[in-house]
């Protein structure tokens, strides 16, 4: 698409120069002498013009009264005002408006090409991001929780009919593995926040301190180590979808910041002493049971409320096994297209063998399960004998014949048989919460109820250091 310029003006002379000028710099020029042609251009979508160079005054009205008009309907394009004689409340609407610049007249054609360009370049950068917004709307529609079974096709109706309402938070329930995250985009693609951010973020995978920092932001001198301001994840997420994966991980003392922020829809960065008004739309998710959390008492039950507003709890993939065939090519497909095979025949035998499975690692297992057998595909037929379903640590408990160790969900059996030595079963449990957690060691001592000190002293002593992820750092001690 050609770079299109929009010149209202109502001086033929200036009109005529400025669209001389612009054109002979490769711009796409149009032009308009009044607001009622420009209103027929601009509203009318008869123009999509990448930068609108408008004079303010004109005999039938305002520019800014059109600039406010293309707003309310989002439409793309920056707006350069120029104006003989504007003061101080106009220049303080046009900004408000989304103006880009506010020019006095005359102002030098130098100047007026270099501020054209910058506009240029900030349109360009909406267009794109337009784009990606259009695109993650297709990608992340309710059509792309896939399956046809009574279960999934109940879930999906839920899923569309809370994409319609504009909740101001929302739990998203379900075992590990169930597709949290990727119906927490659906919801804000499919939203009425779709054109804003989403920001993601695992609260199990940080530490507590610099949790507080990525969720809060902080100042600059605020601790050891913040040597330049930073936007918190709230901040990022304004007028957007902040998800919040694992909250259930979250410490008590954050949990309070938190509801804090989203009763009073303002926040203070850490250090800081202004207070910053954030709009955001919350999206929780937890494989743990939250309600039970807080009758404990390690989970707020304010703030569960305030969450709560909406909940939705995903089935397990066992709960939903006549998705398969739908799951699986829809999986093959993907990773034909990432590995350049060419996999296209599912062997019966195939589609048995899982429907047989547990599945304790669900949709994010079968993933797996499927790349792997992908990747080691010698030819179209799907291996069958690359599924190694059972083995490691996911083998369902009423499969297993042998007295070794094994994971059924979220429990751990050991054999008391004498066939395991104590130091056997205490590397077993730490290797099995590595491979939960993606070998983040925070996350591991998260799960394990002890320090990431004490983890890692095990790690070397047991030798998995191969299994450790070696960018997990420290926490950030506080001033």
């Amino acid at each position: 698409m050609s770079d299109s310029l929009l010149i209202i003006e109502d001086e033929p002379a200036l009109a005529t120069e400025l669209a001389r000028h612009f054109r002979g710099k490769n711009w796409d020029v149009e032009r308009a002498g009044s607001i009622k042609a420009a209103r027929e251009a601009v509203l009318g979508h008869r123009l999509e013009p990448l930068v609108i160079l408008a004079d303010m005054s004109l005999p039938d009205g305002n520019s800014l009264d059109l600039l406010e008009e293309a707003r309310k309907q989002k439409l793309p394009g920056e707006w350069i005002l120029l104006t003989g004689y504007g003061g101080v409340p106009d220049s303080v609407r046009a900004l408000r408006l989304g103006a880009y610049d506010f020019l006095e007249k005359p102002c030098p054609l130098a100047r007026l090409e270099i501020i054209v360009a910058g506009a240029r370049r900030s349109a360009l950068a909406q267009r794109r991001i337009a784009t990606e917004s259009r695109a993650s709307r297709k990608r992340y529609s309710p059509e792309s929780y896939i399956g046809d079974s009574a279960t999934t096709e109940e879930t999906r109706r839920m899923i569309a009919r809370l994409a319609e309402v504009p909740f101001s938070a929302l739990i998203i329930g379900g075992e590990t593995g169930t597709g949290k995250g990727l119906v927490a985009r659906i919801l804000h693609h499919g939203g009425p926040r779709a054109d804003g951010p989403m920001i993601e973020v695992n609260c199990a995978a940080l530490p507590r301190d610099l949790l507080e920092s990525e969720l809060f932001g902080h100042e600059a001198g605020a601790f050891t180590g913040a040597k330049g301001r930073h936007r918190g994840y709230l901040e990022q997420a304004h007028e957007g979808t902040l998800f919040l994966d694992e909250i259930a991980e979250m410490d008590l003392d954050l949990q309070t910041k938190l509801l804090s922020v989203l009763e009073d829809r303002s926040l203070r960065r850490i250090g800081g002493e202004k207070s910053i008004d954030v709009d955001v739309q919350i999206i929780a998710a937890s494989n743990r049971n939250i309600e039970e959390r807080v009758r404990a008492g390690s989970f707020r039950s304010d703030l569960y409320h305030r969450l709560s507003v909406f909940r939705l709890d995903l089935p397990p993939l066992r709960e939903r096994l006549d998705d398969l065939e739908q799951l699986v090519p829809a999986l093959i497909d993907e990773y034909n297209a990432r590995s350049g095979r060419q996999v296209q025949e599912v062997p019966a035998e195939v589609y048995r063998h899982m429907r047989g499975y547990s599945w304790p690692g669900n949709v994010r297992e079968l993933r797996n399960v499927i790349e792997r057998a992908v990747l080691l595909a010698r030819d179209e037929v799907f291996p069958i004998e690359w599924l190694q379903l059972g083995q490691g640590i996911a083998a369902p408990a009423q499969s297993r014949t042998d007295s070794g160790p094994f994971v059924d969900g979220n429990r751990i059996s050991i054999p008391l048989d004498g066939s395991m030595a104590l130091g056997d079963m205490d590397r077993y449990i730490i290797k099995t919460a590595l491979e939960r957690s993606h070998h983040n060691v925070t996350a591991a001592a998260r799960a394990l109820g002890t320090t990431r000190e004490t983890l890692r002293y095990r790690i070397q002593k047991y030798a998995l250091n191969a299994d450790v992820d070696h960018n997990d750092q420290p926490e950030t001690p506080a001033a």
